[in-house]
């Protein structure tokens, strides 16, 4: 099967949430202020990650890694939306959305693969306190880095390529407010049975596997937990994955609705309104949930803004 030559041409038209055009201007600027929380709150994230020599642990090692993929993911998608949201135009050229699809889903997938990481981190650290350091290791952390980017750049390359390979017959309405798989598939003039199958096996392999991963990881530290006899110690574990679970609640939450039953009821009324959960919102609260609930990133901002001061900026 080959592209459409009027495929490759052609604008696809994202229908989004053009129905509801006073809804339109309340999420312009929902989005908007979304958008430039997550710019500057994951920019600070990785800036004192960087520069903090108390930070230089592998946690704020993937922290960094995930605020990178936090501030990437939303730029592959809100830049366009808001000019959607704003103007008359619904259109996204079919370049353009070729790119959004391979960006979007290679971050996308990425970070599923770097919470399952940063779970096993926070389960070296309850469970495993004496070897922590050997366990988690530089070596072994940039490979797990590596492990999770070169996922997403994997599931991307197939996903993707498929998906975009399939003949649409002129079919270029999207009923998304960017381009995504599940809604792409939609657009096909062939069966898609095999597609959607395909599309199921990814996202046992990248969703639910790393989540099975995630919940034995926390499985663990529960038990660390409950033989822990000091109050201090009970806070200081809980505040160590506290941060961590509620973040991975919030992308899997809603993540896994729309990639794991695509065709259900659920997901064909509220999809839109669920992917703008996990593609916006997810990323501006991240930032806030780990310098909130964290005493070593507020100490770390409070050292940076000293430093800023004596400079003078």
């Amino acid at each position: 099967m080959g592209m459409n030559s009027s495929s490759v041409k052609e604008d696809f038209v994202l229908v989004g949430f053009s129905d509801q055009p006073n809804l339109e201007k309340i999420l312009f600027v929902v989005v908007l202020v979304s958008y430039l929380l997550t710019l500057m709150g994951n920019t600070v994230i990785i800036l004192i990650s960087s520069t903090d020599s108390k930070l230089r642990t592998p946690m704020y090692f993937f922290l960094t890694h995930l605020s990178l993929v936090d501030i990437c993911f939303t730029t592959s998608i809100v830049p366009q939306l808001l000019w959607n949201l704003r103007g008359p135009a619904k259109t996204i050229t079919a370049l353009g959305c070729a790119v959004q699809l391979y960006v979007s889903l290679a971050l996308g997938s990425t970070e599923c693969i770097l919470l399952a990481v940063m779970a096993f981190d926070r389960y070296a650290a309850v469970c495993k306190p004496l070897h922590y350091a050997a366990v988690m290791n530089p070596r072994l952390c940039q490979a797990l880095a590596g492990v999770a980017w070169l996922s997403g750049v994997g599931n991307t390359l197939t996903q993707s390529t498929v998906t975009l390979w399939l003949p649409r017959c002129g079919h270029q309405w999207l009923h998304h407010f960017f381009c995504e798989v599940p809604s792409m598939i939609k657009l096909a003039c062939v069966d898609i049975h095999a597609n959607e199958v395909q599309l199921f096996i990814a996202s046992l392999v990248l969703l639910l596997l790393p989540l099975a991963l995630i919940l034995m990881s926390y499985g663990h530290i529960v038990k660390a937990i409950i033989r822990i006899k000091s109050v201090q110690a009970w806070r200081k574990a809980l505040g160590t994955c506290g941060s961590h679970l509620m973040v991975v609640s919030l992308f899997y939450g809603t993540i896994t609705a729309v990639y794991i039953q695509p065709n259900s009821s659920y997901a064909h009324t509220y999809g839109k309104f669920i992917s703008l959960f996990y593609t916006v919102v997810t990323p501006a609260l991240n930032p806030l949930i780990y310098t909130l609930r964290n005493k070593d990133v507020k100490g770390a901002l409070g050292r940076l803004f000293h430093r800023a001061r004596d400079l003078g900026l």
